[in-house]
């Protein structure tokens, strides 16, 4: 698996395009509103959950939160940053190149989409709810694919353990500490290494971490022949603007 650079930048440019768009049809452009991204805690971010191996608990992530006019955009990302700005000013960040600035654009995106009502589900699912999250998508596999070989992009316990209690599942995870181990019955798998056979030779559907927009490695799970599902508050407003398949359970 190579990440392209200039289809990622292509698809950069796509969505700030699309957002500009948005904002100029609002007449929101020219205005001289704040936004303000703040790396949020584990605690604030997921709650108190059940179990304590999601990404976000471990350190491996953390997530950005954008406010605007009182909505709410977060995003995953393995770059920590603050800003504040107007809107003009955001879609004026270098998001081919600065990938804090990326995660900034991604969270504003989400808090703004969310704001106009064009979306939901921009704040992640805390408590007991990452736990039903991974029931519900087991009922929502079940429902409406039938019985498919399952490829999970991004390692979540509670989505891999649902799963794989009911369907034949592969894992592919960028995180040393998971690679090599077996989860839930499951190998984890290198999600390089493997992405060739697991993705596009054996699965019938993806389900695909939204966190793939912040990295431009989304790309690789596009027209892949296959049906490829992203789930996360990340994706939420990129899903919507480039009609990709998002689920999600708890829209908060």
């Amino acid at each position: 698996m190579k990440v392209i650079r200039s289809v990622v930048m292509n698809l950069y440019d796509e969505l700030a395009e699309k957002l500009k768009r948005i904002l100029e049809k609002e007449q929101l452009m020219e205005e001289d509103i704040v936004i303000n991204a703040k790396t949020l805690t584990a605690k604030e971010a997921i709650g108190d959950t059940k179990r304590k191996d999601f990404p976000i608990l471990t350190g491996k992530e953390v997530m950005l939160e954008a406010e605007f006019r009182g909505a709410i955009g977060q995003s995953f990302t393995s770059y920590p940053a603050s800003y504040k700005g107007t809107l003009k000013e955001v879609l004026s960040l270098d998001i081919q190149k600065d990938q804090h600035a990326t995660g900034i654009f991604i969270a504003a995106l989400n808090a703004i989409m969310k704001h106009l009502n064009l979306i939901e589900g921009t704040i992640h699912c805390k408590n007991e709810e990452p736990e039903r999250c991974g029931e519900k998508f087991r009922e929502y596999i079940r429902k409406n694919y039938g019985n498919p070989k399952i490829t999970l992009i991004g390692y979540q316990p509670a989505m891999l353990e649902n799963l794989s209690s009911e369907f034949t599942v592969r894992v592919l995870d960028l995180d040393e500490q998971n690679i090599g181990k077996r989860k839930h019955g499951v190998m984890v798998e290198h999600g390089i290494e493997a992405y060739q056979e697991a993705v596009l030779e054996w699965s019938d559907i993806v389900l695909c971490t939204g966190s793939t927009i912040a990295n431009g490695s989304i790309v690789n799970f596009l027209d892949i022949g296959k049906p490829v599902i992203f789930y996360g508050t990340t994706i939420a407003g990129a899903a919507t603007l480039l009609n990709l398949d998002r689920a999600c359970f708890f829209p908060g």
